[in-house]
């Protein structure tokens, strides 16, 4: 394998035993055997045919913030998006994107077009790419609502395009996070606004995130899916989980939906956490909670 990476990407791109928690908003996980940064479709293409012929293991990373990583590591390659996969291009009321760009960054790329339909996005932490396969949202808005299209690529490295309605969009989820597709690119269909009305709704939703929620400390966001019926916050809160902790991991007192790293947290730390607060609100009020955060790893 590594004679056949080398012969595609240059050698600064390639890392071998890489540590991931500084990868990962949590700040925590061990090291990937190799990480390879891509930097346009023609690299990706090679390394996912090569991938898929020879059976190794990998795994695509997009800004870490929906990701737990074992403690351990990862006993395979990391494929993450570069400079070169990060472009935004405006064309009329249309915002091309590649997925590696920040969800936050083509917020503000839209708002300075003068282009409504984004601010939503302008405050969540992922990447383009990582938005579309878990169809983030906030605030009432979410990425199905501006998608047109969304370009894949596949384990052979064919590149297809998607429709909204193939996409097949739900509560944080898509047609992507359970198919070999790999996301290259979107085109999101916005609407003209009053620039600065848009920037002020941004603000405003800046502000109410950082009434509510924990932005001091290291988390993935939301660590649990919205029950139906139920907020997952109020059911830990009420639960008694209010600012209980294992090791350096803690729900938050400020917004109970949140699991934070208060300084020296371990990804097992998290794990057990996690699974405590699921037990605790499913024998007090027989509810499930479902992660929304993606494990990496042995755990």
């Amino acid at each position: 394998m590594k004679d056949y990476v080398a012969s595609i990407l240059p050698a600064e791109d390639i890392k071998i035993r890489e540590p991931l928690d500084r990868y990962t908003s949590f700040r925590t996980g061990g090291e990937a055997d190799c990480m390879l940064l891509v930097n346009d479709a023609e690299q990706l293409g090679k390394l996912l045919k090569y991938m898929s012929i020879t059976g190794n293991d990998y795994f695509l990373l997009g800004n870490g913030t929906n990701l737990l990583v074992s403690d351990r590591g990862y006993d395979g390659t990391v494929i993450k998006f570069g400079p070169g996969m990060s472009r935004i291009h405006v064309d009329g009321e249309r915002v091309y994107v590649q997925a590696g760009a920040l969800l936050s960054q083509t917020a503000k790329r839209a708002m300075e077009e003068g282009l409504s339909g984004l601010e939503f996005a302008s405050g969540i932490p992922g990447s383009i790419g990582g938005g579309l396969v878990m169809n983030a949202g906030a605030y009432g808005g979410e990425m199905s609502q501006i998608v047109e299209s969304v370009t894949v690529m596949n384990e052979s490295g064919e590149i297809m395009e998607l429709d909204c309605d193939t996409m097949e969009f739900g509560y944080r989820t898509s047609v992507i996070k359970n198919r070999a597709f790999v996301v290259l690119e979107a085109a999101l269909h916005l609407q003209r606004g009053d620039k600065a009305d848009i920037q002020a709704k941004m603000e405003e939703f800046a502000a109410r995130r950082k009434e509510k929620q924990p932005l001091e400390y290291p988390s993935a966001g939301s660590i649990f899916k919205r029950p139906e019926g139920y907020f997952a916050g109020k059911l830990i809160m009420d639960s008694g989980m209010r600012g209980y902790r294992v090791g350096g991991a803690q729900v938050s007192e400020k917004h109970c939906g949140f699991i934070i790293n208060t300084g020296n947290a371990t990804s097992e730390d998290i794990a057990e956490l996690m699974a405590e607060v699921q037990d605790r609100v499913k024998e007090r009020f027989r509810v499930s909670l479902e992660p929304e955060i993606v494990r990496l790893g042995k755990f």
